[in-house]
């Protein structure tokens, strides 16, 4: 069919790159954007697949300007479209060329954009899928000359991509009702599935294919174990100081406590998530592309089509859900062509989390969400290239053996001869009829009776246990290598299911030399509490021991025990990381404020000297300060115990046994917090018994080991009366 477009112009090369001066200010076009404009301008459906940093946006403002009428602007984020209408307004002269129509206008603005529309002032018009669902926008983009339509983001459409909406399933069936012109769907990322989904849902399949290639030459890929995140981040950042840079997190509550952490440590940071509300939003995405500050920690929520060239760094503090999710957020990095570092940091356990997430999901979309993790899994536990898994990754291939902008590529493993592995995956594919997935094959391989190789009788198959020496980790491996050498194919459609190739077949018939190399054995450490406090260095005894003295000195000065100034895992940790001011002091285990300065000050001037005389390197992660949980478990029990509230009260409040509750106030009150907990003790205490606990710790107690207070004591006194009246003592005390 032969679309009558308003759009369809007769143009020169030579008026089109006048338009391309006096509109933008650019002298060439970028990669294939000329003759995908030809190809619009000519009234046909166009499909662009071109990566961040491509110039993507031009490709539809360009004939838009152009073309006679508005250009449909379809666009999934209501900060998107702003951020294009303020830079397409920036190129003309007037304001009324770009509006947007969403549910952020009031009726007024309402009003004037459609006023502008129908004047024909405006070329742009940017909508929301739902905005053109609503039957009154219908009616009205029925009455205006439309020049095409884009569809921006279109992976959206495919359940496939990694960024479903539903709504924009829905667009095809309104562009028929509105008037149909030529549509141009455009995508920074989707896989030869999603861009097929992408057609035939818009009904384009005899669409103009543009692709550009995926390959970002100026982008370094590293994945690294999930351990110490915050301190390395921190170190990162203050060892690029004054570069713009990103971290992705996967939840809003980490966002916050990332954010915060980075400004008390000197860094200017911003969060940026969904539920936050719109101004807030918009202003710390505004003072991020004004440079006002270096860093936006966000949620998947910011970046799309944000147009800020000269991101230095993308950091992802949770490895995300797809490798198109990976690619087109690490795409942010380095668009004008300098400098981008894209950093992961991968925990097996973040993706079991993950997996958790799917459960209550229709199936369908738990099979493909649980495809899409394990395409993630693979990239990040590989030792391949990681551009080469990339690319390969969206049916592209990366020649070289060497990206060297890769950690992989930087640091390679050792190979080793794997022609033998690759024969046994290839010929155990081929017994079970090509209708198994790549963990199904490494279950048969390693001899794994699982209920699926059982129920199919795989157990009895000559093939079982032809590789039991190796795990399923390994055959894994060598599935995912022989992928990339094009060995075997993966039937997307069928759910990942292994089928073995033409090139495949000929390595079965003639088996040659394949160099394999082991995959990365990530630590599962993502506990960021234990990470933050885990001593990564021995002890330094001799610092240690002279502390000891100086607390023995201050006790006796101040006519109080000594583990009441500092505990002695306290003073340990002084002597691993070397404090020397009182900030400083305040990161080290069971010291807060309180304490620090009423009792830091001698204690920080000793390391001081001791660090100077001995000429030590002090390890560069103590500029890290930790952070208060403003909204944390410890404010409420300070806030609780302040109103006198019960204390059984307040564990069931937050779901504690008084066990744990009565731990987590030790906490608060070892690192300097004074707590009066006077009411609660006399009501459930008798004074004798208080009296007599309390004189055994002012007294006679050498620490303030609670199994050394119950042996002293005896089977008289319950534990929790003990604990209870040491927190007191330790507070009156030492706080």
């Amino acid at each position: 069919m032969t679309i009558i477009s308003n759009c369809e112009v007769m143009v020169s090369d030579s008026t089109i790159h006048d338009y391309l001066k006096k509109y933008f200010g650019f002298d060439t076009f970028k990669g294939n954007q000329e003759e995908i404009i030809k190809n619009i301008l000519a009234g046909r459906d166009t499909f662009v697949l071109m990566p961040t940093g491509g110039g993507k946006s031009l490709c539809y403002q360009l004939p838009a300007v152009m073309g006679k009428g508005t250009a449909i602007v379809i666009s999934p984020l209501i900060a998107l479209m702003k951020n294009q209408v303020d830079a397409m307004r920036n190129f003309s002269t007037s304001d009324d060329v770009a509006h947007f129509l969403n549910s952020s206008l009031t009726k007024a603005e309402i009003t004037r954009v459609k006023k502008d529309v129908l004047d024909r002032e405006t070329k742009l018009l940017y909508v929301a899928p739902e905005s053109l669902t609503k039957e009154d926008n219908i009616e009205f983009l029925k009455n205006i000359k439309i020049s095409f339509y884009a569809v921006d983001e279109a992976h959206c459409i495919s359940e496939w991509g990694h960024d479903f909406r539903p709504e924009y399933r829905r667009i095809r069936p309104i562009i028929d009702t509105i008037g149909r012109a030529p549509i141009i769907a455009l995508t920074a990322t989707a896989t030869p599935k999603v861009q097929h989904d992408i057609q035939k849902n818009l009904g384009i399949l005899e669409a103009g294919i543009f692709k550009s290639s995926f390959n970002r030459p100026n982008l370094y890929y590293e994945v690294r174990s999930k351990q110490d995140v915050t301190k390395e981040i921190i170190r990162y950042i203050k060892n690029n100081p004054g570069k713009s840079g990103i971290i992705y997190c996967l939840s809003r509550k980490k966002v916050e406590e990332i954010a915060e952490v980075l400004k008390v440590n000197g860094i200017r940071a911003l969060p940026y998530h969904a539920g936050m509300d719109s101004a807030t939003r918009t202003q710390n995405q505004d003072r991020f592309l004004m440079e006002e500050v270096d860093v936006i920690v966000a949620t998947i929520a910011f970046g799309m089509g944000i147009d800020k060239p000269d991101v230095r760094f993308v950091i992802h503090y949770d490895i995300p859900k797809s490798l198109e999710g990976y690619y087109q957020e690490t795409g942010r990095a380095g668009r004008d062509g300098g400098e981008g570092n894209c950093i992961a940091y991968y925990s097996y356990n973040d993706i079991m989390k993950l997996e958790k997430f799917m459960q209550g999901k229709p199936i369908a979309e738990q099979e493909i969400g649980k495809q899409l993790l394990l395409e993630t899994v693979s990239y990040a536990e590989s030792s391949v290239c990681r551009r080469k898994l990339l690319l390969h990754y969206f049916g592209e291939e990366y020649p070289k053996d060497n990206c060297e902008a890769c950690d992989n590529c930087l640091h390679p493993k050792t190979q080793f001869e794997g022609s033998e592995s690759v024969v046994n995956v290839l010929e155990t594919i081929l017994a079970v009829k090509e209708k198994f997935k790549a963990d199904h094959i490494a279950h048969i391989l390693c001899g794994k009776v699982t209920s699926a190789v059982k129920s199919y009788k795989h157990n009895k198959l000559e093939f079982f246990g032809i590789g039991e020496e190796k795990d399923e980790k390994y055959w894994n491996m060598v599935i995912r290598q022989a992928l990339i050498a094009k060995f075997l194919t993966k039937d997307i459609e069928n759910y990942g299911l292994l089928k073995v190739t033409q090139k495949g077949n000929e390595f079965l018939n003639k088996p040659g030399s394949f160099m394999l190399a082991e995959d990365h054995d990530y630590a599962d450490t993502t506990d960021e509490e234990n990470a933050f406090g885990a001593k990564t260095a021995a002890v330094d005894e001799e610092l240690f021991s002279i502390l000891k003295d100086l607390r023995k000195k201050i006790s006796k000065q101040k006519e109080v025990p000594p583990f009441v100034i500092f505990q002695d895992p306290s003073l340990e940790d002084m002597a691993i990381q070397y404090p020397i001011t009182l900030d400083e002091l305040q990161n080290i285990s069971g010291v807060g404020a309180g304490k620090a300065h009423r009792y830091g000050k001698e204690f920080v001037e000793l390391i001081k000297k001791y660090v100077e005389e001995k000429e030590i390197i002090r390890p560069l992660d103590m500029v890290v300060k930790s952070v208060v949980n403003k909204s944390g478990i410890k404010v409420y029990i300070i806030q609780s115990i302040d109103m006198k509230r019960p204390l059984e009260d307040i564990a069931e409040v937050k779901g504690l046994e008084m066990g744990e509750l009565i731990s987590e106030i030790e906490a608060i009150v070892n690192s300097g917090t004074r707590l009066n907990l006077d009411y609660y003790i006399s009501a459930v205490i008798e004074d004798d018994r208080q009296q007599e606990i309390y004189s055994y710790f002012r007294e006679e107690a050498e620490s303030d080991s609670l199994e050394e207070a119950i042996a002293e004591l005896g089977n008289d006194f319950e534990e929790e009366e003990i604990r209870l009246i040491r927190i007191k003592f330790l507070s009156d005390m030492g706080n």
